[in-house]
């Protein structure tokens, strides 16, 4: 069952959504709607969406930005290691 929803965009996330359409022969419903299904498809195979709203944390975006901040940590265990290494 398909339905219809109606969204007004910012310009900094229109321009690009119309030069993508154009660059592919589309039109920018079609681009967006790819986008969109896009974005559900990596948010459902997210291994951190499970834990999302289950944790205390005094970082406000870390649902959004949780990849950033596990490579960050990574980076930094990383150094770490290599610290105690030489």
């Amino acid at each position: 069952m398909a339905h219809t929803i109606v969204i007004e965009l910012p310009e900094e996330i229109f321009e690009p959504l119309v030069k993508s359409a154009d660059r592919t022969g589309r039109t920018p419903e079609e681009t967006a709607l790819d986008w969109l299904q896009d974005a559900a498809r990596r948010s459902s195979e997210d291994p951190i969406e499970k834990f999302i709203g289950t944790l205390s944390s005094t970082v406000s975006d870390w649902a959004d930005q949780h990849d950033k901040y596990l490579g960050e940590g990574q980076i930094q265990e990383m150094r770490e290691q290599r610290a105690k290494e030489d």
